[in-house]
């Protein structure tokens, strides 16, 4: 598939997030995000295993646009056949949607690179918002100073085409042993990222934004040696305390 204006066609991973939802987004923890979708019955959703590039990188929201990989073949994956525009993987950069995070599904292979600083310079200046690999990215330096969040497995420094075919644009796939679909919301921050159905995003960024201000709140009493009991997790009780603070402007507590 391809999200270029000629196919017709229009990447999931276009559809705008609503401001609101994506400014809860970028204040919350990715836990938040992972307790909040358990409520829902989603139990595997965390990309457990990828790392930031550096935990101060900043807040990564945006919808899924995805890149799959296969391992390589030695009579189709060549250094001449990679710089052809056709190639999927290079196509992936230039056709992504802007404000879309590019999750590349590299079946957890770090034997050759997922992405390079050049790659990364090109999507950060088209305005993606992050870059998320089960395998890793090479020139890692590099990229931390173009200043685009990327989460990976571990360092890739050799050739893509040493080791992996790009062969599918904006499809499912699996990344660290998660279900992406084009147009899930991916959400990282500096312990990792998380995957946000498309159609539970409003719903499951207002909840986790709440439980993130409560446990805020909880945070400052157990900093003053309160009791975890009756405090965290929530109780009626102390909803009712928070509530009441929320609406006295949030003092600092005595």
């Amino acid at each position: 598939m391809t999200s270029s204006a000629a196919s017709g066609y229009t990447s999931p991973a276009a559809a705008p997030i609503k401001p609101e939802t994506y400014a809860r987004l970028m204040r919350v923890a990715t836990a938040n995000i992972a307790n909040v979708l358990l409520k829902y019955g989603f139990r595997n959703v965390y990309l457990l295993g990828l790392k930031p590039l550096s935990p101060s990188q900043g807040q990564m929201v945006g919808r899924a646009y995805t890149l799959r990989f296969i391992p390589a073949r030695e009579d189709i994956d060549s250094m001449a056949n990679y710089g052809k525009e056709t190639n999927k993987h290079r196509r992936a950069i230039e056709e992504i949607p802007p404000g879309a995070v590019l999750v590349i599904d590299a079946f957890g292979d770090t034997r050759a690179s997922s992405m390079g600083d050049m790659m990364a310079g090109r999507l950060k200046f088209r305005g993606i918002k992050g870059v998320v690999t089960d395998g890793g990215y090479r020139d890692a330096p590099a990229i931390l100073d173009v200043g685009l969040p990327c989460f990976q497995k571990q360092a890739a420094p050799p050739a893509t085409p040493i080791a992996m075919h790009p062969i599918d644009l904006d499809v499912p796939v699996g990344c660290a042993g998660v279900a992406i679909y084009p147009g899930d919301v991916i959400v990282g921050d500096g312990e990792g990222v998380v995957a946000i159905p498309a159609a539970l995003v409003d719903e499951v960024a207002e909840q986790a934004l709440d439980t993130f201000e409560y446990e805020e709140f909880a945070a400052k009493h157990i900093a003053r040696g309160r009791s975890i009991f009756g405090l965290f997790p929530a109780t009626p009780e102390s909803r009712v305390e928070y509530d009441k603070w929320v609406a006295a402007g949030r003092p600092e507590l005595d």
